[in-house]
């Protein structure tokens, strides 16, 4: 191990995206897209040489039982609450104690749909050890975090895991920004952020990775390359990647306890 890790993670979810657009969408057809996204990655995810972390729906575990069990052999399962559309605070308890037993292993890990805010007391209650709903930086329309720790810090007993941004800048590292940004200026911030931080987060949704999504009336910043260029590029990523650092899932980076633990917000 290099003392240098890469925390890639994927939402697997339902495709409810359109909805926020006011199309509709069964969610038959949600669980569909979702699905066509996780084939479309599975040979990113059969690469022996990374383990990744999957924040989970409840929902599509239920529909695809057999290929989050099968996935759980390699790479950490994490929940991403219930449903992708709603959520109640019973969701937290619920969606972990179900994924748990579809993937034989113990949940530890939470991320919120859309990065949505949640209290930490309710996590905690939960029983997870750690939080990754975060994105500490300005987006606008969404969200504005450039007042959080850019880095791995503690609220309310939970270990809180920001996906990553640049330093200084604090240039999100996220899907749309991968999607978007040349490919040399992204991995040059990634890997400028690996060095700061000893670590990057980086997420993603399968759903982009299928042409499925094209049939819908959404933003080009969002249907941006997906399909097999996405498929494409994210390999690419990755094997460049690998000469920096380890792939690994949130909660054995965790166990290594190489973040500052002094950082605490209550």
């Amino acid at each position: 191990m290099r003392n240098q890790y890469i925390l890639l993670s994927f939402d697997v979810e339902e495709f409810d995206l359109p909805l926020e657009y006011n199309q509709p969408i069964a969610l038959s057809h949600q669980l569909t897209i979702g699905h066509k996204g996780v084939q479309a990655i599975l040979p990113i995810l059969n690469n022996a040489s990374l383990k990744a972390t999957l924040f989970t729906t409840a929902t599509y575990a239920i529909q695809f039982p057999k290929v989050i069990y099968e996935l759980a052999k390699q790479h950490e399962i994490a929940s991403h609450t219930y449903y992708h559309s709603s959520f109640i605070n019973e969701d937290l308890l619920l969606s972990k104690e179900k994924l748990e037993e579809i993937s034989l292993q113990t949940i530890t890990g939470l991320r919120m749909p859309r990065m949505h805010p949640v209290e930490m007391t309710e996590v905690a209650k939960a029983g997870y050890t750690y939080d990754s709903s975060i994105n500490p930086t300005i987006i606008p329309g969404r969200y504005n975090n450039s007042h959080l720790p850019r880095t791995m810090y503690v609220e309310r007993e939970v270990n809180r895991i920001p996906a990553s941004v640049s330093p200084n800048l604090r240039i999100p590292l996220f899907w749309l920004a991968f999607k978007n940004f040349p490919f040399p200026l992204f991995k040059a911030l990634a890997i400028k952020t690996l060095k700061k931080d000893g670590y990057v987060c980086l997420y993603f949704h399968p759903w982009e990775f299928t042409n499925a999504i094209n049939a819908y009336q959404l933003p080009s910043y969002i249907t941006k390359d997906a399909g097999d260029k996405l498929v494409e590029k994210l390999n690419k990523l990755i094997k460049d990647l690998l000469l920096e650092g380890d792939f690994i899932g949130m909660n054995d980076w965790m166990k290594l306890g190489h973040f500052d633990k002094k950082q605490k917000r209550n």
